[in-house]
Parts: structure tokens; C-alpha cells; sequence
């Protein structure tokens, strides 16, 4: 039993800091592959307009015009990502349609990253107009085995482009997920608002990375944008725009910029990977210091034969050593086990092979060595310091060995480590229930998102009678986005008479007039949209009225106002609706009619029929858009998305919760077997003596409980600090009451009950004649 114990909390606690070692070693490497990684930057923009917001793209016109002023650059590029761009294949009579997402860039872009081509040459490809090149796996998707070098593929349904190279396939560590590379020159042709000379017009999607010369440092170049800002931006401009270098290694892990995982979430899973090691490791000592009283006399007939302390110290750390090694296997094992299910929730592709990833050998070898002599030190020291003559003479106590006092403080930071596991997932779960449940301030229940490949206000209006026309379909509005996406665009306003535009910056979303009773919006003050084509109307949200410094939604009505370059007339207050995740406050927001604008239609149907009412919709959707790709998406669904970083989180901390409650329960059971094995004759003379089994099962719990105690006092304030760091990430959320740590210590105290509890209880139920027999 303690071989199994040890073994098994020791595997279970290596196994994950081995997922979670090989999790922040993939997010650390990405992109560490190009030649002189360290010299490679991207310029990024920081806007200050009332609040700061950090951009990962760029003005257009920034890279050559820095390229002309300063020397500092070796290689300047621009690239621009589109998502989800419909891709076309036409064999013979046969057309297949695919969704992807490709990249315009510029040929001096693949002599900052090295991707290597397969067939063709990079600076040939991407210099020659309506040319493409495609990865390897994409290739094979779309040709077979076909060489596909000159053929032809269709995008966006706007232009053809001839295949020129084949790239390798994209590494799993790399912040590039684009398939298909299209020359920086044909940008104009698919997206051409993209392509301009405007200063004041950022995008993330429209990024410049650059390559310094050698001799050349990030801080130089970040010292030289005031006065690069100063020329090409007017004085009132220029307060409000910075440019700065962002490391290659910073974007992946950047929060600021979009990021999935930032580093915080990285030193928090080390820690929770530190706290299941260090779980697993005072599971042994307690169980080796426990076991100590029936070793006693071993150690005295090994002295009296000859032994020497260091002999018996080494004896010790080698018999560590064994379970360390059996536990190491079982570790592996685990790990190749979970291994799919953590490629699959992190969307990453991990793999285990320590004799080929030396960092990987390395942090085993030094877990291993850590581990055995944090965990066989203090047990061999102590075991190989006692008298033979009292051990040989059963003089010796389990306080003789002097682990008592050691014994409860490990079991204490055991406990402590449980709790603040327990009061993590607590509030977590908590947290993402209420984002979740919470009131949003617009309906998101029973709305399908379709896709608009055509716009045309003549198609649109037909596609719009013929969904009316289906029974299932209640109400539907043709939209740029849903209310809720994280990737809104912001814009300045200049209201009514005031010269100058307002100290914050606004969302535009653009709408036909049902976006309002689709998705539930009230109308607080004023009336709708009038149907229009055009911008001509505005309604504002009850923030920006606030912002604008005016006393009633009233004062705001049929004011002039410039907004993201449109000028209209506001018409219309409506409530406050989240915008974004629960992560952001509630932004200034207007909405306006342009069916340039149109990219979805949001269709509310009736759940009584739903499959009927969406094959009708999917007919209906193909007979008008023949040549597109169908796509549906359920709003409720695409809105958990917004918290998918956090699901993740979550996710591994219920999981490594868990295996934490577990590991501590092997410990607590195997030092209840110790406690009953030594208080086995105590018990049957307090049976003898007329103790009933209640009072003899309180014995045993007693102890363990001021332990809990004890942990619990120390657990609290630990977990509210760390919790209350975790939750400051989000504008709205829950409040820590007290209710979350009375449950964490009901938990605990329940997981130290049915642990206990039956071991007491068999112990209590033993026949008092057996074991008071030898006396």
C-alpha cells in the first residue's frame, strides 16, 4: 500500500508538471525559429484618443515612408490578413468551394520570416501579380497528388490567381496561420479600402514588421518615432499617435494585442504545476515519516551489523530513487494518454519524445533529482540518526523520530494547496456563469448568422422577402456584426456644433433598420432608423450620451454628428448593450444603415422547427449565392467564444483541482492506515472499556480536522488575493462573499471525511480481542 500510494501520487503529480512544462515551453517558442529572431520587430500603434488603445497594425503609408527617412531598417514589410475568404476550385464541369484564411504580402516580407518554399522562389511569386503560393497539406487538399504548379484557383469570387510556389507546411509554433500568400500588389483588387495614403486610418489586420540591422537596438528606434510622428502628423494629431517596436517573441503572448494566452496565464499554470509536485512530494515524506515507527528496529539490527549513517542515509534516497523511476513511467505513460485531449483544448500540437527534446530530458532528469532528495532527505536523515539500543528495545515512539510536529505542517500545506485549488475553480466557474447568464442587453437566443457574399441593395432586398416568406422565420436584419464581437473597429465624432472631435473614440456598426427588434435593442429615447441605403441617421447608445456631456437622452436628438467620416442626423437613443465581452466596459456606440457594410444577415427563427426552418433557409441562401460557400452560425453559440481563453483556464483547473484533492487523499488515507496501525491496542482498551465507535471515529478525525483548520486560515486570504488579481481582468464580475470559502471548506472537509472516515470506522469496528491477544 505505501509502494502504491507513493507511486501513484508521484506519477500523478510528474505527469502534470510534464503537460504543463511542455505547454509553457510551446507557448515561449513560437515564431524562435526564424534567423535572428531577436532582430525582428513589429511595429505597432498606440492611440490616444481620451483612452489608450494598442493596435497591431499601422497607417499605410508608415513602412516606405520609414524605409526613406532612417537607415535602421535591413528589411521593412507590410502584410495584410483577410479570414475566412471563399477559395474556388474548378476541375472540368466540378466546382468546389472552400473557406480560408490568406495573407497579401510584400516580397520583402519572406526575407524577414523564413518559411521555405518546396517549388517555386518567394521573391518571383510574390512579385508577380494574380500569383499564389499555397502550403503543402493545401495543396494536397485541393489537387491530390496532382502537381499543382500553374493551375488556377478563384478567390473571393473577384479574381483568378495561377499556383507559382508550394510552401512547406507552417509549423505548429508560429504565430502565422495563413495557408495561401497572395502578392502585397493585388491587395487593391480584393479588399481596396485596405490600400490608401491616409495617416489617421489604422487596422489591425494591415501590420509591418521589421528586421533591424545588427548594430542597430529596438530602444534607438523607439526614441526616433516622436519626431517621425511630428512630421507626417499635425500638432493636434501628433499628441494623440505613438509608434513603437514590438518583439517577435512579445506577440504571441501579448494580451494587449489580441493574444489568446498571456504570460500571467503562463506563471499561473507553472505554479499550479509547482503546487501538484509539491502535493505529490509531502504525500511521501508523510507517508515516510509515518512508516517510521515500524522501521525502527531494521535500522537498529542494520547499525548493530555494521551500517553507517551515510550507508543508511544513501539506503534511503536509493529506495526514493526506485519509486521515483517507477512513478517517472507511470508519468509518461499519463501523459501520452492526455496528450490528444490537451492538443485538442488548447489548440496546439504538442508531442512527448525525450530522447530528441533535450529540454524536455533535462526537466525530467532535474524533476527527478529535486523530487527524490526533497522527498527521501528528510525521512533518510532522520531514520539513519536513531540509537540502535532503543530501537532493538522498542523504546522508540513515533515522536521519538521527531516527524510529529513536520508531519502536521506538511499535511497543513497539503490541505492549503487543495483549498486554494478549490476556491479557484469556485470563483472561475462562477465567473463564467454569470458572463454566460448575465443579462447582455440584447437577445442572442434563436438567431442564425448568415453570411452576404452580395450586398447589392437589389439582392439583398429580394433575399430578404424570400427568408420572410418561410414559416419558421420570425424576423431577420442585414449587418456588418452581431451587437458583441471583440474585433469592433472604433472611429473619432464631431458632434453638433463643436469644433473639435470629442475626447473618446466610438464603435460604428452598421445596419438596415430591423437590427433593432431582431436583437432586442430598446429605443430609449427618439425613434428607429428609417430605411435607407446610405448613412443619413444615427442612433447612439445611452454611454455616448453620457461621454458628450449632455443631462437627458433628449438633448441629443437631431444634432448633427461626424462619425467614422459619415455625417448624419441622431435620431434615436438606445439602452446600453455589452459590445464586447465581459472583459471591456461598455463602449460608445452608434448605429447607421450602408449596405456597403453588409457582410451578415442575423435571421431570428421559431426553436419549434428549427431544422425544418433551416434547410429552408440554407435552399433559399443557395439559389440566391450559387457560387458561394454556406455557412451558419447560432449566435449563443459564437458568443461563447468570447471566453474561450477563460473556458480553457478553467477547463485545467477543475482538471488539475482534482488530481490535487486527489493526491491528498491518497496521503490522508495512508497516514489514517499509520494513525489506526498505531493506535490500534489504544482503541481496543477504550472498546473495553465502553468507547463507542462514534467516539473513537472522532478521535481519528479530530486531528485531521484543526489541521484543516489551520490551512483553511492560511488558504483564505491567499485565494481571495490571487482570485481577486484574476477576476480585476474583467469590467463585470462576481464579488468573493464568504459563501465561496464556506463551500471550499465544506468540499475539503467532506474529501477528509470519506478519506478518514473509513479507515476509522474499520478500525473502530475491529474485534478489541485480536488486538490486545499478544499482551
Amino acid at each position: 500500500m505505501y509502494a502504491l500510494i507513493n507511486i501513484a501520487g508521484l506519477g500523478l503529480g510528474i505527469a502534470c508538471a510534464v503537460i504543463i512544462f511542455s505547454l509553457i515551453k510551446y507557448h515561449l517558442s513560437f515564431d524562435n525559429f526564424h534567423p535572428e529572431a531577436d532582430k525582428i520587430y513589429r511595429i505597432t500603434t498606440e492611440l490616444n484618443i481620451g483612452e489608450i488603445k494598442d493596435i497591431s497594425g499601422v497607417p499605410a503609408p508608415l513602412a516606405a515612408a520609414f524605409k526613406n527617412d532612417y537607415p535602421f531598417a535591413e528589411t521593412i514589410a507590410s502584410i495584410y490578413t483577410s479570414e475566412h475568404e471563399l477559395v474556388t476550385i474548378t476541375r472540368g464541369t466540378e466546382q468546389k468551394k472552400f473557406e480560408e484564411d490568406l495573407a497579401f504580402a510584400e516580397p520583402e516580407f519572406f526575407r524577414i520570416f523564413s518559411f521555405p518554399l518546396l517549388k517555386g522562389d518567394w521573391q518571383s511569386a510574390m512579385n508577380k501579380p494574380n500569383s499564389v503560393v499555397l502550403t503543402e497539406s493545401l495543396s494536397v487538399k485541393y489537387f491530390g497528388s496532382t502537381d499543382p504548379m500553374g493551375k488556377t484557383i478563384r478567390i473571393a469570387n473577384k479574381a483568378d490567381f495561377t499556383i507559382s510556389g508550394i510552401m512547406k507546411d507552417l509549423p505548429a509554433n508560429t504565430g502565422r496561420r495563413e495557408q495561401i500568400y497572395i502578392p502585397f500588389a493585388n491587395l487593391k483588387d480584393l479588399q481596396p479600402w485596405m490600400v490608401s495614403d491616409f495617416w489617421v486610418n489604422v487596422n489591425d489586420d494591415r501590420q509591418c514588421f521589421i528586421k533591424l540591422k545588427p548594430n542597430v537596438s529596438a530602444t534607438q528606434v523607439d526614441k526616433i518615432f516622436p519626431a517621425f510622428v511630428h512630421k507626417y502628423y499635425s500638432e493636434k494629431d501628433a499628441k494623440e499617435w505613438k509608434f513603437q517596436l514590438q518583439p517577435l517573441a512579445d506577440i504571441h503572448l501579448n494580451k494587449s494585442f489580441g493574444a489568446s494566452i498571456g504570460r500571467e496565464s503562463l506563471v499561473a499554470l507553472g505554479c499550479i504545476g509547482l503546487f501538484l509536485v509539491l502535493a505529490a512530494c509531502i504525500n511521501f515524506i508523510n507517508l515516510a515519516t509515518a512508516q517510521a515507527t515500524s522501521r525502527f528496529k531494521e535500522i537498529g539490527v542494520r547499525k548493530v551489523l555494521g551500517s553507517s549513517r551515510p550507508q543508511l542515509f544513501w539506503q534511503f534516497i536509493i529506495e526514493t530513487s526506485l519509486i521515483g523511476l517507477i512513478a517517472m513511467a507511470l508519468a509518461l505513460v499519463l501523459s501520452e494518454v492526455a496528450l490528444p485531449y490537451i492538443n485538442q483544448l488548447f489548440d496546439a500540437r504538442l508531442s512527448f519524445n525525450i530522447f530528441s527534446d533535450i529540454y524536455l530530458a533535462g526537466f525530467l532528469v532535474t524533476l527527478l533529482l529535486v523530487m527524490v532528495f526533497s522527498s527521501g532527505f528528510y525521512p533518510g536523515l532522520i531514520m539513519a540518526g536513531i540509537e540502535p539500543v532503543l530501537a532493538l528495545k522498542g523504546k522508540l515512539s513515533h515522536s521519538s523520530s521527531g516527524s510529529v510536529s513536520l508531519r502536521k505542517a506538511l499535511v497543513i500545506t497539503q490541505f492549503a494547496i487543495s483549498q486554494l485549488l478549490i476556491i479557484g475553480t469556485i470563483v472561475i466557474v462562477s465567473q463564467m456563469r454569470y458572463a454566460q447568464q448575465a443579462d447582455m442587453g440584447f437577445v442572442k437566443d434563436g438567431i442564425v448568422m448568415l453570411p452576404v457574399p452580395d450586398n447589392q441593395p437589389s439582392k439583398i432586398k429580394t433575399l430578404k422577402e424570400q427568408f420572410l416568406k418561410i414559416p419558421g422565420v420570425k424576423d431577420m436584419t442585414f449587418c456588418y456584426a452581431p451587437p458583441a464581437q471583440e474585433s469592433a473597429s472604433s472611429s473619432r465624432i464631431l458632434f453638433a456644433s463643436r469644433t473639435e472631435d470629442e475626447k473618446f473614440t466610438i464603435s460604428c456598426r452598421y445596419a438596415d433598420h430591423d437590427y433593432t427588434s431582431v436583437f432586442g435593442l430598446h429605443i430609449l429615447a427618439g425613434r428607429n432608423l428609417l430605411p435607407a441605403d446610405t448613412v443619413r441617421e444615427f442612433l447612439v447608445n445611452s454611454s455616448t450620451v453620457r461621454l458628450l456631456g449632455l443631462k437627458s437622452n433628449d438633448e441629443v436628438l437631431g444634432k448633427k454628428a461626424t462619425i467614422n467620416g459619415y455625417k448624419g442626423t441622431i435620431v434615436g437613443v438606445i439602452n446600453d448593450f455589452h459590445n464586447k465581452s465581459f472583459h471591456s466596459v461598455i463602449e460608445p456606440l452608434a448605429l447607421t444603415s450602408f449596405f456597403v457594410w453588409y457582410g451578415k444577415c442575423a435571421v431570428k427563427v421559431d426553436a419549434s422547427n428549427m431544422k425544418a426552418t433551416l434547410s429552408q433557409l440554407e435552399a433559399t441562401w443557395q439559389e440566391a449565392y450559387p457560387n458561394s460557400l454556406y455557412k451558419q452560425d447560432f449566435l449563443d453559440e459564437k458568443m461563447t467564444k468570447l471566453y474561450e481563453a477563460d473556458q480553457t483556464m478553467m477547463t485545467l483547473v477543475q482538471v488539475f483541482t482534482c488530481i490535487a484533492i486527489f493526491i491528498g487523499c491518497l496521503s490522508l488515507y495512508g497516514l489514517a492506515a499509520f494513525m489506526a496501525a498505531q493506535k490500534k491496542k489504544e482503541v481496543a482498551v477504550r472498546k473495553v472499556l465502553g468507547a463507542s465507535v462514534q467516539s473513537i471515529v472522532l478521535l481519528f478525525g479530530k486531528e485531521f480536522s484543526r489541521l484543516m483548520l489551520f490551512a483553511f486560515a492560511i488558504a483564505t486570504p491567499l485565494g481571495w488575493w490571487v482570485m481577486q488579481s484574476w477576476l480585476s481582468n474583467f469590467a463585470y464580475r462576481i464579488d468573493i462573499g464568504a459563501g465561496i470559502f464556506i463551500v471550499a471548506l465544506l468540499i475539503t472537509f467532506t474529501v477528509v471525511m470519506f478519506t478518514v472516515g473509513y479507515k476509522s470506522i474499520k478500525t473502530a469496528l475491529a474485534d478489541p480481542a485480536k488486538s490486545l491477544r499478544s499482551e
